[in-house]
């Protein structure tokens, strides 16, 4: 019998993300399963780059990377320079690394 009756539930999946694990519930596990891989990928991405052990501030930062990807992927013409945006959006990640470093947490 499996330790969490969700894992056996029909329409449910098990996903692990930044080292928990999640009960996700849709109609295609596969792509769900996909969507976990992804989003603990830009997670252990993030934190390998600074010194947070907060998974909240990871997730949140890997959030912002996934966000920006997504609005340059959808962006169509004349909506602005895509290299610009991440150039952006890499800065301020750059600056909330640096003050972590610089404070510790």
């Amino acid at each position: 019998m499996p330790s969490n009756p969700l894992e056996s539930t029909p329409g449910y999946t098990t996903v692990s993300i930044y080292d928990q694990a999640y009960h996700l519930r849709g109609q295609d596990s596969d792509h769900i399963r996909r969507l976990a891989a992804l989003v603990d990928t830009k997670m252990r991405a993030v934190a390998s780059h600074g010194r947070t052990v907060d998974s909240l501030r990871v997730a949140v930062l890997a959030a912002l990377n996934l966000a920006d990807e997504l609005s340059q992927s959808t962006a169509g013409p004349g909506t602005g320079d895509g290299h610009a945006r991440a150039a952006n959006l890499r800065d301020m990640l750059d600056e909330v690394l640096e003050d972590e470093r610089e404070t510790g947490s």
